[in-house]
């Protein structure tokens, strides 16, 4: 049987948080990294740009390689375009992303939980069930957060001016206290120094990134079509396509920024 692989794919950088994860619960797959760069990002768009530019990342990597499964490594593409990718590849498996919000419910009854994510998500109908789910006992607290994006997709991780905007958007919501911070943007699991520095050694922070992982092991499993042996590999891919973003992306990978 020819190789295999699982497309992952972000509206950028974001998603290798998540990919991470995948190859520490898949370590014998195939992966398919697409980070669309050029237009990320992709949280202040419509959602019918966000759905536009998610399908036809996917369709240009679908028709060139035997694709098993594609995961949505982006809460907003998740938000805005899951549905449709599922409709377009009926055949496939697709796994999106959540929000970890039932996983701070359930480890924080009756707390403050603060969800960090980006305007797409957050007016989105999945976003808005997730809430009207949670919201009676637990007290969330949403919370948009523009400009984040542009200095990881920019490599900036460790400029101060990034810091400086974080603790602008976070340090309000602190204020009222908080028990939990969801990240429900696939790159803010690499600002989680900074946010825990902010937010203190006691509030949980969590993402989806794990969550996402197993899930695709289980729909893999489900559909007999995991990889149990041999070396597994990762193709880094790029609509930016220049020498530094893709240097950029191994360094986010292996955890070298």
């Amino acid at each position: 049987m020819d190789k295999q692989w699982i497309l992952v794919f972000d509206s950028g950088l974001g998603g290798i948080s998540v990919l991470r994860e995948l190859m520490a619960v898949l370590p014998h797959e195939q992966f398919l990294y697409v980070g669309d760069s050029r237009n990320a990002p992709y949280g202040g768009r419509s959602t019918q740009e966000v759905r536009q530019l998610t399908l036809a990342s996917v369709e240009k990597f679908m028709a060139d390689r035997p694709v098993k499964a594609v995961v949505v490594a982006c809460n907003t593409a998740t938000a805005a375009a899951i549905d449709t990718l599922r409709a377009a590849y009926p055949e496939r498996i697709i796994v999106g992303m959540e929000p970890a919000v039932k996983l701070a419910a359930d480890r924080h009854p009756g707390g403050r939980i603060i969800v960090m994510a980006t305007q797409v998500t957050l007016r989105e109908a999945k976003f808005c069930a997730l809430l009207d789910r949670f919201s009676g006992e637990q007290r969330i607290v949403p919370l948009p957060c523009p400009g984040l994006v542009e200095f990881i997709e920019a490599g900036r991780l460790h400029d101060p001016a990034l810091n400086r905007h974080l603790q602008d958007l976070l340090s309000p919501a602190l204020a009222g206290g908080a028990d939990a911070i969801v990240l429900g943007c696939t790159h803010f699991p690499f600002l989680k120094p900074m946010i825990r520095a902010l937010a203190g050694p006691e509030v949980d922070i969590l993402d989806g990134g794990h969550g996402t992982a197993m899930q695709t092991l289980h729909r893999l499993a489900e559909k007999q079509l995991l990889c149990s042996s041999g070396q597994g590999t990762v193709e880094l891919h790029n609509s930016l396509g220049t020498p530094e973003i893709l240097r950029l992306s191994a360094a986010l990978l292996h955890g070298e920024t």
